[in-house]
């Protein structure tokens, strides 16, 4: 656990680093090239680092041990970044589209093959660190990891909007082609719909995870089979768990014979627990409740 605690939050921070340098030199190029598809990049990117910000400080909230005021832990903080930065690309996605669109309007400014490579750095760059990010996000489960990598995937889209829009003007340039200096502002529409598309999806989990939304069925299937080989529990009376951040709390009710010892209970649940546990890694918690059974009653408790 702390290996993957380590590794998360040196992905965030080569993730701050690189928005920090990338918007400095967005915004700079933008400037200096005159490229308002540089200087709007570089902006959004800024937006990038107020995300990666949030997606640090939770991550580090999130390893704090269980207390008196949060006894399940703080793993939840990554879910509550997770939201912010959903929020963050659903500004950007709005704010790309109605620069977008405000450009159709406009007249076509000129464009630069070194606006071009500049773009097509930020690209491959913010590829790189999506590929990268993602791995370590999916290895450690954390939230903030994953949000912050789709937040890179994000700009990827943003930054290959930019490598086309700036391409076809040149392109139309060199062969009067009038349409295709259009060609940045209808990339970012459709940049902006892509955005959209990937803060819903954040958005939508981190919201289910802060309802407590069970895990998938397949997993909450593969508990039951578990419990069922154990020793001696007679019924499933419930199996439920939710995700808490980066790890998962499983809350299990069972039926054992009404005439076992205090000890036997609890060596049956140390063993549901330990089977679980075993399991899957991901479970810091397995909470259970044990219920008398008979042979003759085949109603459940609660």
């Amino acid at each position: 656990m702390a290996d993957r605690h380590h590794s998360g939050l040196l992905a965030i921070w080569i993730s701050l680093i690189s928005n920090i340098i990338l918007t400095a030199l967005k915004i700079a190029a933008g400037l200096v090239l005159a490229s308002p598809v540089l200087l709007a990049d570089g902006v959004h990117n800024a937006g990038d680092i107020i995300a990666t910000v949030a997606a640090l400080t939770s991550s580090m909230v999130s390893k704090k041990p269980a207390d008196d005021d949060h006894p399940y832990g703080h793993g939840k903080a990554e879910v509550v970044a997770s939201a912010f930065v959903a929020v963050i690309l659903v500004l950007a996605a709005f704010w790309i589209g109605i620069q977008s669109i405000g450009a159709l309007f406009k007249p076509p400014g000129e464009e630069s093959w070194l606006a071009l490579g500049a773009a097509a750095i930020s690209l491959l760059w913010k590829q790189a660190l999506y590929i990268y990010t993602i791995r370590v996000g999916n290895a450690t489960k954390s939230k903030s990891v994953l949000a912050t990598a789709y937040d890179h995937l994000a700009d990827v889209y943003a930054s290959l909007a930019a490598v086309i829009g700036i391409g076809l003007g040149l392109l139309g340039d060199r062969l009067n082609w009038d349409w295709a200096a259009y060609g940045d502002p209808i990339a970012g529409i459709v940049v902006s719909l892509l955005v959209l598309k990937l803060a819903y999806e954040i958005g939508r989990d981190s919201v289910d995870i802060l309802m407590e939304r069970n895990v998938s069925v397949e997993k909450l299937a593969y508990y039951e089979a578990l419990i069922r080989t154990a020793d001696n529990v007679k019924r499933i009376d419930r199996v439920r768990a939710r995700e808490h951040g980066h790890y998962i709390i499983v809350d299990v009710r069972v039926g054992v014979p009404h005439d076992y010892t205090i000890q036997q209970g609890h060596d049956i649940s140390r063993q549901l627990k330990k089977l679980i546990m075993d399991y899957d890694p991901d479970v810091v918690e397995v909470m259970i409740h044990l219920n008398p059974w008979e042979p003759s009653a085949y109603t459940p408790h609660v």
